[in-house]
């Protein structure tokens, strides 16, 4: 049996859905209850449960379980704190620390070695440049100012708990650093320091849709490395089922995707007859700068190799499951998971 905590978010569903076709039996928990019927559509068991909240864990077996894998967490996208008026540092840590310790307890009394958790690409923000792939070894280099600051700090203290509850429990904790997570989900609007934004990939598609111009801000050709929603579903399983599985991983595609061809990409397979103009505003800032992953301890310890490395590809079964209609509970849903 395996736990999926925070199932209620896309990566959460996409997961269930995976481990469950493994063979695996899911006990699926979240906050959002407008979500249940799916995961139990699914095969799965759902559980509400807070995971600030001690007490709530008793809802969990003391028995049978192989495996937990934490996806609940507070990050800046569902953030709507003004940090030029207000701070929620507090919030990171009671969520994203105090949260991941109440789990690691759980799992530590019923004796449940694997836990494995996620963390932010942001934490080595500092190093990224294009054409560097870099390892899980790089040292962490990243901003103390900014709506992540808190964020990537908070989780950067819950993997060195995690590495704590390995040495002193005996524990097999790991963490996949994860860059943006492409897949339907409710992501079409997203705070920035704590306004509401429509997405990149939103705003791509929907003018794309419309045959309208796209703009593309500062460098078309920033290459960033990004990730599908179903190989990191893929992951997870196959990170549960090896036994070397232990520590931090880069959890990308390893590829470098062309934001130019990106934008292309979406008018291919999103427009249709309406074929969208392509406006470059190199006066425009664009904030976010290449960066590439190296994924070799993934493949050698757990054996992924991500199947989504052509950007077409990925929008091509974005919209194939966009229009399934399936997920449609989940883009309509604002709710945190």
């Amino acid at each position: 049996m395996v736990i999926v905590i925070g199932a209620t978010g896309f990566i959460g569903l996409y997961t269930v859905e995976k481990l469950i076709e493994s063979g695996k039996e899911v006990i699926a928990t979240g906050r959002n209850r407008k979500v249940q019927p799916m995961l139990e559509k699914m095969g799965a068991e759902f559980i509400e449960l807070d995971i600030t909240n001690k007490k709530d864990f008793d809802k969990l077996p003391a028995e049978g379980v192989e495996g937990v894998v934490l996806l609940a967490g507070l990050l800046p996208a569902n953030a709507k704190v003004d940090l030029t008026e207000d701070e929620n540092a507090d919030e990171y840590f009671e969520v994203n620390v105090i949260g991941t310790i109440n789990v690691l307890e759980y799992c530590r009394r019923n004796g449940v070695r694997k836990l494995i958790n996620c963390s932010s690409y942001s934490d080595v923000s500092g190093a990224w440049k294009k054409g560097v792939a870099l390892k899980e070894s790089e040292p962490r280099d990243f901003k103390f100012t900014g709506d992540h600051a808190v964020y990537v700090i908070s989780k950067n203290a819950a993997i060195d708990v995690m590495e704590y509850y390995n040495q002193q429990h005996g524990m097999q904790c790991a963490c996949f650093r994860f860059p943006p997570v492409y897949g339907v989900g409710p992501h079409a609007t997203i705070y920035v320091n704590g306004k509401p934004y429509k997405s990149g990939i939103q705003t791509f598609i929907e003018k794309a849709e419309k045959g309208e111009p796209i703009e593309i801000w500062g460098d078309p050709h920033i290459t960033r490395d990004i990730i599908y929603v179903k190989d990191v579903a893929t992951a997870f399983v196959k990170a549960l089922e090896s036994d070397r599985t232990y520590g931090l991983y880069n959890m990308t595609s390893g590829t470098e995707l062309d934001l130019e061809d990106q934008v292309k990409a979406v008018i291919q397979v999103f427009g249709g007859d309406k074929q969208s103009e392509i406006i470059y505003r190199p006066d425009k800032p664009n904030n976010t700068p290449s960066f590439l992953f190296d994924m070799t301890k993934a493949r050698e310890d757990f054996g992924f190799v991500p199947e989504y490395t052509s950007y077409v590809d990925i929008m091509k079964d974005y919209k194939r499951e966009l229009e399934s209609g399936r997920w449609d509970v989940l883009v309509e849903s604002r709710t945190k998971v």
